[in-house]
């Protein structure tokens, strides 16, 4: 009985000291790690909801073909080339985290890219809608602006230097 007690009273010393350990261990711990892991985490759970995303918006695209069974091929082929556009804008929000996930930085040039397949896809919806020539100038003269900031980023980045100058 008296073994069993020695045991059991050396055992509670021994977790006693591991809780000043552990506790030593966390306060000595980088904040700064514990956010990078955090941020890891969620940007996983990110580029997963992104490549579900991306899975059913190819399955809708894909279906969205049997619309020319039913609807004149102009109105069918339309609606795939919206959807694909949309599509492409996903892939680049797609590049755009991944690479804030391996390089800890987002790259203007893809963020720009994003927004100028969504505008581009913005246009053309608009064109087929028979939209407005006010609308069409505007957004046309978006797209140049956003065309003129992706020539910008490429030539003044940081990541190249004075080799992108000579490049463009």
């Amino acid at each position: 009985m008296n073994e069993r007690l020695n045991l059991v009273l050396s055992q509670a010393q021994d977790r006693i000291v591991r809780i000043p350990r552990v506790m030593e261990r966390a306060l000595v711990m980088d904040l700064t790690q514990l956010w990078m892991k955090g941020i890891k985490l969620v940007l996983s759970l990110l580029i997963l909801t992104i490549l579900a995303a991306l899975t059913g918006g190819v399955v809708k695209t894909f279906l969205d073909i049997g619309l020319l069974f039913h609807n004149a091929v102009e109105v069918a082929l339309r609606q795939v080339i919206v959807d694909t556009l949309i599509l492409l804008a996903v892939v680049e929000v797609f590049k755009t985290t991944l690479t804030y996930f391996s390089e800890g930085r987002v790259k203007v040039t893809f963020i720009v890219d994003t927004i100028l397949v969504v505008m581009l896809t913005e246009v053309i919806s608009q064109w087929f809608k028979g939209g407005n020539w006010t609308q069409l100038a505007v957004l046309g003269a978006m797209l140049l602006t956003l065309g003129a900031m992706r020539v910008l980023a490429v030539r003044c980045s940081p990541a190249y230097g004075d080799t992108a100058r000579e490049v463009i």
